[in-house]
């Protein structure tokens, strides 16, 4: 009677969680003995035989070469009955054939001749060869074939607890599979016995155990399956020529992303490339990073700002501030700063090394700036020490010096809270994306003529729409409402920048 046992995957490392299945050293209808090598895995340290934990007879191997298996998955079913490979009437040796090694039965634990123990993880010697079962006759197969046979769970390894599995399902058709060259499966032995059965198709062999393999450890190249990376086209830069995570982003910024299927893209007239280097290759990598690294939120709040705009006038026509450009970006950029003073959390970053908040005790504050070249961010440092006078100047320089194509490196580095001015090209909002390394930005809108109820009254009024974003995981929603609400009420009123 079959006495069907399942082989999981144990974990050969220290705290493993998955191993990739290199090669299998046996196949369907192999008789094996204990501590006989199954199959080559390969985990996060090191690629190793796993021995065999029963004696008996293969019926299945339940992984193809080259999947990548989690810890305590069945990965083999031995038959270890005593008349399990008679199923089916055929006949067979009552006993296994005897090793005939030369040294030491190599069972697990036990030292051979040489001094070598065998141990789990398969470094023992290996002792005895395959063998082959009698071939059934069509019959036997063909009852085999139709007869369902539940396999008890294993009690080796490790994993989950699962229901118990159906060996073949009456109704199924069981399509074999080629295993070096061997087909395996009962379909195949039905096949091998001479019985009628309809042809299906084979899948091709797994390169063998010889071949070249490159160096990378289960997760990396699950990684590279999933980007769709040859790792033969990635060359190691990890110990050994192991390749490693940051190889495979490297290899995939060198190639050009495959377009989609459906979606075949031909070279058309007028079209023209632009080769994405310097500052848009620079923007373009910072904005990734950042995006898919802090947690982005953004709010948004309506503001009257009419009584800036007049303050603006008013301050236009001093003779202190003759020849500096008295903007509404100036207004934006000192209420943003009056409102980091009391809110410092707001200026801060991430130090994702540290684990820690970095709170920052000057605010270097960044102007978006469209160029010719890119966007570029250049920071005035130290915002907060400037008077408004002070402050236009350093705003005026910064945008102009940044169109010109002569920002210094010092001036791009170090910013601490940006401000982008998308209302200069008549967008109402937007939802901007931080800069690395810091933890808000505020999109300030154009201002409109606006419907809006004042005084009992709905009258004309200057109206902008402002957008914060900002990293959650340094500023929670109640700090960064208040943050943007102080910027809003600075704008509605100027005024009560007395009282900040």
């Amino acid at each position: 009677m079959a006495d069907l046992r399942q082989f999981k995957l144990p974990d050969v490392g220290e705290g493993l969680t998955e191993g990739e299945i290199l090669s299998w050293l046996v196949a369907v209808g192999d008789t094996v003995v204990v501590n006989q090598p199954l199959c080559e895995v390969e985990t996060a340290k090191a690629a190793v035989e796993l021995p065999s934990p029963f004696a008996g007879t293969v019926t299945a191997l339940h992984f193809e070469p080259g999947t990548t298996v989690d810890v305590g998955a069945p990965i083999i079913t031995i038959d270890v009955g005593g008349d399990g490979a008679t199923a089916g009437g055929a006949t067979a040796p009552a006993t296994a054939p005897e090793p005939t090694a030369p040294t030491g039965s190599g069972l697990i634990g036990e030292t051979n001749a040489n001094g070598r123990t065998a141990v789990l993880v398969g470094y023992g010697p290996r002792s005895t060869e395959a063998r082959r079962r009698p071939r059934r006759t069509g019959e036997a197969a063909a009852a085999r074939a139709t007869a369902p046979q539940v396999l008890p769970e294993a009690d080796y390894g490790s994993g989950s607890d699962r229901p118990p599995l159906l060996a073949t399902a009456p109704d199924a058709t069981v399509k074999p599979v080629r295993h070096g060259g061997l087909e395996t499966g009962r379909a195949a032995e039905a096949h091998l016995a001479g019985a009628d059965a309809a042809p299906a198709p084979v899948v091709p062999a797994a390169p063998g155990r010889g071949a070249l393999r490159p160096l990378a450890k289960p997760p990396v190249r699950k990684y590279a399956k999933d980007l769709g990376i040859d790792l033969a086209s990635v060359t190691g830069t990890g110990e050994g020529g192991v390749i490693t995570r940051a190889d495979v982003d490297a290899a995939r910024s060198a190639v050009a992303p495959a377009p989609a299927p459906s979606v075949v893209r031909t070279a058309a007239a007028g079209d023209t490339r632009i080769p994405v280097k310097g500052v848009r290759k620079h923007t373009a990598a910072a904005m990734v990073a950042s995006a898919f690294t802090a947690p982005h939120v953004t709010e948004f709040l309506t503001v009257d700002v009419t009584r800036t705009m007049k303050l603006r006038e008013r301050l236009a026509a001093r003779p202190e501030l003759a020849g500096v450009k008295v903007s509404p970006l100036l207004f934006v950029a000192k209420a943003v700063l009056l409102a980091a003073q009391r809110h410092p959390m707001v200026n801060s970053s991430w130090d994702e090394a540290a684990q820690e908040i970095v709170v920052h005790g000057a605010v270097n504050l960044g102007i978006a700036a469209a160029t010719p070249r890119g966007l570029v961010v250049p920071n005035v440092k130290d915002a907060g020490r400037l008077s408004l006078v002070e402050l236009a100047g350093a705003l005026a320089d910064l945008t102009a010096t940044a169109r010109a194509g002569r920002t210094p490196p010092a001036d791009m580095s170090g910013g601490t809270l940006t401000i982008t001015n998308v209302g200069v090209f008549g967008v109402d909002t937007g939802t901007p994306i931080l800069n690395p390394g810091e933890s808000a930005i505020l999109a300030f809108g154009a201002v409109r003529d606006t419907p809006w109820v004042h005084k009992g009254k709905v009258v004309p009024r200057k109206v902008t729409t402002l957008a914060l974003s900002f990293d959650h995981r340094v500023i929670d929603g109640e700090l960064g409402s208040r943050f943007l609400a102080d910027v809003g009420a600075l704008l509605h009123d100027p005024g009560t920048a007395l009282v900040f």
